[in-house]
């Protein structure tokens, strides 16, 4: 290799980690690692709210026991209690987050026909704007 090529080669490291570097940093890519953060201390919760508080309640009514547990052959165990506890985790945790989608949207939607009304005006003073230009060089032209 020559020495134009290997300077060129430095040069596009940089860019390369430079370019890496503004994309680790960016807002976005922040906000989703808080995001995955934040969503597996509520899976936690969730999991504690579901085996600790709705298991035993569902316990206490009818005796059901949702921590069951099926023998089968050879000794092995199939715990359908787990699976159950799995599956209320998750309705909880997509209800909760339907509801937080729900709200953002509505917020969302706030701020884009703030923006929306805002650009009507302007694009209603700018058609004023051409209309009047268009009335002065009819004017002129006569």
């Amino acid at each position: 290799m020559n020495k134009d090529k290997i300077k060129n080669l430095k040069g596009k490291g940089k860019g390369f980690i430079a370019e890496f570097k503004a994309f680790i940093l960016k807002g976005n890519v922040m906000d989703m690692a808080i995001g995955v953060i934040i969503g597996t201390a509520f899976a936690g919760i969730v999991t504690a709210l579901t085996t600790d508080i709705i298991n035993p309640l569902i316990n206490g009514i009818g005796g059901a026991e949702v921590g069951g547990e099926l023998k089968i052959y050879g000794g092995q165990v199939i715990k359908y209690g787990d699976f159950i506890t799995a599956v209320i985790n998750f309705l909880i945790m997509a209800f909760v987050l339907f509801i937080l989608l729900k709200f953002v949207n509505k917020i969302m939607a706030i701020g884009k026909k703030k923006e929306e009304e805002k650009q009507t005006e302007e694009k209603a003073a700018d058609i004023a704007l051409l209309e009047e230009i268009r009335d002065l060089l009819k004017k002129k032209n006569k």
